[in-house]
């Protein structure tokens, strides 16, 4: 189950804010939208506490009968960051229900890379740079793509990112399935 969409599902069916759920369970706002957006696991005793505020049990909570809800737009704050070290790699569509496809927005500081063991996974990707360079390496293949310049490969080939650039590289890509 995706606790973090389903917490949201109800407290909106609650009628209640982040802020308001917050201050009722005595957490801060970020716990609620971290929680929210799958970005922390709460504990048991954790996602209690914030029921709690609600007021619902643990049991309510897991077999309440919440309405599919489809969101199909995705504010900026909407979109979690699941990159690493400085690289940004943010989500749409993230909590989309039976989701094919990753839809990216991607953000390589200067100097940032991927790392020195290639990337290899199960799929397809494709992209197209927005600002900056960007160094893509794909199997035995390196190229310098610049702003308007695209891409699309075999996951399976390991590959690997780099902006050897002066500002940050702008980048929005696909893959199919989704790896993140």
């Amino acid at each position: 189950m995706d606790v973090g969409t389903r917490l949201k599902d109800v407290r909106k069916q609650q009628g209640l804010s982040q802020r308001e759920l917050a201050k009722r369970a005595g957490v801060t706002n970020s716990t609620i939208s971290l929680i929210e957006q799958n970005r922390v696991s709460p504990s048991v005793s954790s996602l209690k506490k914030v029921l709690d505020g609600i007021p619902m049990s643990l049991q309510e909570f897991f077999t309440l009968d919440v309405p599919e809800r489809r969101q199909y737009f995705y504010c900026a704050d909407e979109q979690p960051d699941l990159g690493h070290s400085n690289i940004a790699l943010k989500v749409v569509g993230y909590n989309y229900p039976n989701r094919t496809l990753s839809v990216l927005h991607e953000i390589y500081p200067p100097g940032s890379d991927t790392g020195e063991d290639m990337l290899v996974h199960e799929g397809q990707e494709g992209g197209v740079i927005i600002q900056g360079e960007l160094e893509l390496t794909v199997a035995d293949e390196t190229r310098v793509l610049v702003k308007g310049d695209g891409y699309f490969f075999d996951s399976s080939l390991p590959h690997r990112f780099r902006n050897p650039g002066v500002v940050d590289c702008v980048v929005v890509s696909a893959n199919n399935p989704p790896s993140l």
